[in-house]
């Protein structure tokens, strides 16, 4: 269970998250969804297919990425929650970011969780910042930060640093006070490689050690379009396929672009249980 605005959300049948990018330069959907009435449209659609969440990000963390400043950051937000929150009230909103004035900023709109691809890594104030707004807290797996992410792919053995790595983070929030944690094996090019990827969604059972709920982020990422030789537009097919086998291996929540797939990934993947 994880609380988010007062409503229990029992994560025992696992839940679908929907990306929302307001970012111009997001790797898959980037810039699709600037104008305000496309914005409604799209999560209309998220909702209407069985999003449980939607995750709204502002901040491209694709490599390379460029930078954006926190004000601007907050100022491409922070309306959006408004206007998403105004229209439909029953809403469970996420916000993608690893800084803690973002975060703050988020939740005082109406955002119910904070998701930080840094794990508080990237701005010291960003555990205590989450303690006070008692919200649930994503936290992903990550070295470096954006732009020095895709160096950094060096371990003796991966899942096992994963879960040192996840131990510490889960301790230091706890000391703050957070409740609800999810985790995130941050697939894709967050400091792994095309193999360590595979690696990790093979064991990743492993991490029910944690005793947490897991995250999945695979939606038409490289590590899909590569190995089919194809190209973002073309790996629904092979999200679907990850999605599967990582609900077969314990993930909660399917962060995803498309939400109708993922749902009946969910609803097929149940049956075997």
């Amino acid at each position: 269970m994880i609380n988010c605005n007062g409503n229990l959300i029992d994560l025992s049948t696992p839940k679908v998250m929907g990306i929302l990018n307001v970012t111009p330069n997001s790797f898959y959907d980037g810039g699709k969804h600037k104008e305000i009435n496309s914005i409604i449209h799209q999560v209309d659609k998220m909702l209407s297919e069985g999003a449980d969440f939607i995750d709204i990000g502002a901040y491209s963390s694709k490599p390379s990425a460029e930078f954006v400043s926190e004000e601007e950051e907050i100022k491409r937000l922070v309306p959006i929650v408004k206007s998403l929150v105004e229209t439909f009230p029953n809403i469970v909103l996420s916000v993608d970011t690893f800084r803690a004035q973002v975060a703050k900023a988020s939740v005082e709109n109406g955002v119910a969780m904070v998701n930080d691809i840094a794990a508080g890594l990237l701005d010291d104030k960003m555990l205590e910042t989450v303690a006070e707004l008692k919200v649930p807290y994503i936290m992903m797996h990550m070295r470096g930060n954006p732009q020095t992410m895709q160096s950094l792919t060096d371990y003796n053995d991966i899942v096992k640093e994963m879960i040192f790595y996840f131990s510490e983070r889960i301790q230091k929030a706890r000391s703050f006070g957070i409740s609800d944690i999810v985790i995130d094996p941050g697939f894709g090019f967050f400091a792994k490689t095309l193999e360590q990827n595979y690696e990790v969604l093979h064991k990743m059972e492993l991490f029910e050690m944690l005793e947490l709920p897991i995250l999945v982020g695979v939606s038409r990422k490289s590590m899909i379009y590569k190995v089919l030789e194809s190209s973002p537009q073309e790996a629904l097919n092979g999200t679907s396929v990850l999605n599967t086998i990582a609900l077969q291996k314990g993930a909660k929540i399917l962060r995803v672009h498309d939400v109708k797939e993922a749902v009946e990934c969910i609803k097929l993947v149940s049956k075997l249980k």
